[in-house]
Order: structure tokens, then sequence, then C-alpha cells
């Protein structure tokens, strides 16, 4: 079990202790505060210190708690700051704010107050007097330009007249408030800084190892956003990029892989920059040959072997082709991939799961041009195998996990420089088949969008949708026809296939309860809806208007077909054993 030291202190005790050092880590984000959160935090204080504006009503008793420190002891002896920099970056401000005030009072309790405030901020000698060359705090946040302009003012209390950083920006902010308070009360100026100082309670917790400490912060942190791995990740490049003295470099590449990332990936857990690595994490699992199902957390994977992977000159500039890779799938970039890669490349993101995206990251990596590009027609043979394999497993296995097997070890052939067969685990067609033929097709699924937007593409008119646009699955022969009516003798086959079309969100909200003779109208246009008169974008809309009727027997002569040609692709891919 991880050993924890817990024991709640006043600010006095906290920071005036002689093995008093903080150190604001380079994984750390940058100071964030906002005028709007110092002045709450202000509020608080003015409120505890002074109740109803009286200094007397204060109960020296009473404690007001400002929140956790959660530290831990790095191999220097300094206490690493995983969760409270932004609360202990904004305390020192305050604490350096008074100081300054106190600079030409000579009465006993504004000297003996600034005296408690030094011991705070800068660390003594054997004698207990102040060395101000030496602060009690310190900063390495990698991202953070500002922050020697910090430590600066923390040393010296000047700030540059056209500085703008928000350290400078809260400094004045408390500057002011303090001036105000000294006008208002100045016969008691000194029992607020004294009541912050004696009074107000933080509660450090120093654990014995980083990993501890960021465990805890994640259990405790339910408001502010808890370091990703990728923060994690980013120190270690940081520390390696100083000893090739590039360190400014990296930060302009990590921003801009910040930049990338957040407009391309929007991950359900984690940050976009920890999918980036998860993305670049199946690469290098395959380059080791690693076939194992079982998938390594992403901060375990890339700690290996004292971070190897990050200490590789090469390794930005593979996270950089990725991301870029992705963004132009994002766009739709016409000038990178054909578009018959693109019209590929719309179907799988709607696969009913995202291992398309880890196999497909893999592919990039091992067969990309110096320039980052593709060879058309591989890559497009390679997404009709990923398509065709995938697709089917989501059906006969449904889950993930059991798909891993067979797509990781394609992973470590295509490093290896073959081809993404998946020949060892093709399908028995009578029994890929009954699996297709009895699966409920339900809106709900993500295979049931899968195969609908598959079966769009299958028709050569089909033009490039936007990934950006909207479309939703419609019953041809809706839901309410059958509730009101009962027209179809098996009420089951509503949810197949043949009864499923991609339809603009729009089209749909209009058309979803008529009857086909109405639907056709709307889905041509000739039935206005509302500002909008377009025919649908899906091709095969078209020859759906040709049909006299959509009943039960159009339904089920319309699944066939699509089931059909689904299992000729198949038979296409080399997938039927």
């Amino acid at each position: 079990m991880s050993k924890l030291n817990v024991d709640q202190k006043t600010i006095i005790d906290l920071l005036s202790d002689k093995k008093a050092d903080f150190l604001i880590p380079d994984y750390q984000r940058p100071y964030a505060w906002n005028e709007e959160q110092c002045q709450t935090l202000w509020d608080d204080i003015f409120l505890f210190s002074f109740p109803d504006n009286n200094y007397e009503a204060f109960d020296d008793n009473e404690e007001y708690f400002l929140g956790s420190i959660v530290t831990y002891k790095n191999e220097k002896g300094k206490s690493e700051v995983i969760d409270g920099q932004q609360r202990l970056t904004t305390l020192m401000l305050i604490l350096r704010a008074f100081y300054d005030k106190f600079a030409n009072m000579q009465d006993k309790n504004s000297i003996l107050t600034r005296d408690r405030i030094e011991k705070c901020i800068w660390k003594t000698d054997t004698f207990g007097t102040a060395d101000k060359s030496t602060l009690k705090i310190d900063s390495e946040v990698a991202t953070d330009n500002d922050k020697e302009e910090f430590l600066e003012l923390l040393c010296t209390g000047k700030v540059g007249q056209a500085s703008k950083s928000q350290y400078v920006l809260n400094y004045k902010f408390f500057q002011k408030k303090i001036d105000e308070f000294l006008q208002g009360y100045p016969s008691f100026f000194p029992y607020l800084p004294a009541r912050i100082l004696s009074n107000c309670i933080l509660l450090p917790i120093e654990a014995e190892s980083q990993d501890t400490a960021l465990r805890i912060f994640s259990t405790l942190n339910d408001r502010g956003l808890p370091l990703s791995d990728a923060d994690i990740f980013k120190a270690q490049f940081y520390k390696y990029y100083g000893t090739l003295c590039k360190k400014d470099e990296f930060i302009t590449e990590w921003k801009k892989l910040e930049e990338i990332s957040s407009a391309v990936f929007k991950p359900i857990t984690g940050t976009p920059m920890d999918e980036l690595f998860a993305r670049y994490m199946y690469f290098l699992r395959a380059k080791e040959g690693n076939k194992s199902s079982t998938t390594e957390a992403l901060r375990k994977f890339y700690e290996c072997n004292k971070y190897q992977y990050l200490k590789r000159s090469h390794t930005i500039d593979e996270l950089k082709a990725l991301a870029l890779f992705w963004e132009s799938v994002s766009d739709q970039d016409k000038d990178r991939f054909s578009k018959k890669v693109l019209k590929k490349l719309f179907v799988l993101n709607y696969a009913p799961n995202g291992m398309w995206q880890h196999i497909t990251s893999v592919y990039f990596l091992q067969n990309r041009t110096e320039d980052g590009l593709l060879e058309d027609t591989m890559f497009c043979k390679f997404l009709d195998k990923v398509t065709a394999f995938i697709f089917t497993y989501a059906i006969i296995y449904p889950g993930v996990n059991a798909l891993r097997t067979p797509v990781y070890d394609e992973m470590v052939n295509i490093v290896n420089g073959n081809e993404a067969t998946f020949s060892k685990y093709k399908f028995n067609n009578a029994q890929a088949r009954s699996f297709f033929e009895n699966y409920a097709f339900t809106n709900q699924r993500n295979a049931t969008r899968s195969m609908i937007t598959w079966y769009a593409y299958t028709f050569q008119e089909q033009q490039l949708l936007g990934l950006n646009e909207i479309f939703h699955l419609e019953h041809i022969y809706s839901k309410k026809r059958q509730e009101m009516e009962g027209g179809l003798k098996t009420e089951s086959n509503l949810d197949l296939l043949g009864n499923k079309v991609l339809l603009e969100s729009s089209i749909n909200i209009k058309a979803s309860d008529y009857r086909f003779e109405d639907k056709k109208k709307i889905y041509s246009g000739e039935q206005r809806r509302g500002n909008y008169k377009e025919p649908s974008k899906i091709s095969e809309i078209a020859r759906l208007i040709d049909y006299n009727e959509f009943e039960e027997k159009q339904i089920i002569d319309r699944n066939k077909k699509i089931l059909d040609r689904f299992f000729e692709f198949l038979q296409k891919e080399d997938l039927i054993a």
C-alpha cells in the first residue's frame, strides 16, 4: 500500500518550514487563474477574516480551508506539485503584494507580519534570515513562457510596464485590493495578512511517488482538469530536447500538435493529445512484434525502458505526420486523397468500432512517402480489406475485444512490409450469412449504420458526402404506419436492412411518418420542406422513388440484395473460407 503524509497546516506553518521547497514541474499546465477567480478568493478570505466588516467579530479559533496541495518528493528532494499549483501560485502573489505594502510601515505588528511573510517566500539561512536570491517555489512548466517573470516578480516585486502576463495582472489586482483595504481599515491593516497566514488552512498530501500523487489528484479533483498522459509525456520530451539545446523548437512543435489534435480528435475519455499518442502506440507495438491482445495503459506503455520512445529525435516528426494525416482525413482533403479513397474513408468513419483508426495509423506510418502521402491503389485495397473484415467481425463476434487478436496480428504484418490479408481469420460463408440474416439491425446498433453507409456507396453515382453533414437512418416503411395499420405480417421486418436508408436529417424529420407515396415527394424535393427543396444526396433514393410501392415484399427483396452484395464484397476480398 502506498504511504501518504497528510497533515493539515496553516499557510505560515506550511510555507515557513525550512524544508519547504516547491517545484511546479514541466508537465504542468501554465498558470491560468484570471481576475474572476482571484476576486472570489479575495472575497472569501476577506469575509472570513473580517466578518460583517468588523475585525473584532473574528474568532481566533476559526479556520478557513483553502484546499489541498498534492505533492511528491522528486529525486532532488523538491516537492513536485501535482495538484494545487494555481492555488499555491496565487497565494504567493498575495503574500508578495502584502510584503511590498509593509515596506514603509514601522509599527511592531507590521514589522512582525512582514518578517513572517519573508519566511514564506524565501528560503532562510541557519539563523533564520531570508536569502532573497532563493525562493521557496520554482517553476519549470514547459509551455509557460511567463514563468521567469513570475519568479522575478516574487524575488524583486518589480514588473515590466508593458507586461500582460497572468501573473502580473493578478499581482496588480491584489495590489489594488490591498490599497482599497488599507484606505478603509488603516488601523487594522496587519490583521488581514496575519489571519491569512495563521487561520487559513491547506491540506498538504505528500505521496511516495508521482503515480500515487497523480491517482490522488484524479480522485480529489472533480473540478479542474487532471493531468493527462500527454502532459507527462511532454515533460519527458522537454527534458530530452533540453539535452539537445532545442527546448524552444520542441515547445513550438508541441503547440502545433496540440492545435491539430484538438481540432481533429474528439475522444470519449482522455484528451485529444492522448488519442494521438494512442494511435502512435499501435505502430510502436507492431514494430516490437507485439501481438498480445492485452493492451497496456497508455502511460505504462510509454514509460517502459525509461520512456525510450520519447527520447528519439524522430518521434515528434512521426507524431506530427500522423496528426496531419488524420487532419486530412477529417478535412476530406482532395489534394491529398483521391475521391475514391475519400469515399472509402467516409464509410469507415461510421465503422462499428474505432479499431480501423488504429490499423490505418499503422498502415500510414509504415507506407507513407517522404511527402507523407500514400500510393492510391494500394491504400484503396487496404481500406476495402479493413472495411470488409471489421464490418463482418462486428456482426459475428460483437465487441471490440474479440477484434484485437486478428487486427494486432495484421499490424505486425504491415510493419514487416506485407499486405493486410486477414488470411488466418476467414469466415465460413454459411455461418456468416446466418449471423447476418438473424442479426437485429436496430437503429441503436452501430453495425446498422455501418452497413447502410457501406451500401449507399456501392452505387457508382453516389457522390462524396461531407463528414460534417448529419444523416439519419430512415425507415422507408415507417414505424408509425406499422403501429397504426399493422401492414407488415412480420413486425421484425421493420428493422431489416432492406427497410433502412441513409437520409439527411432535415428530410428524415419531415418524411419519417408518411406513407411511401408521400415520402417519395419529400425525398425528391417535389414537396417543399420549409426553405429546403433539394432532392436527397443519397443516390439510391432516386431508384427508390421509381418504386410504385414499398411494402413487405420490397423490404425482403431489398434486404436480400444488400446481403448478397455484401457477401460478394467478402468474396472479392478473399475473406470467405
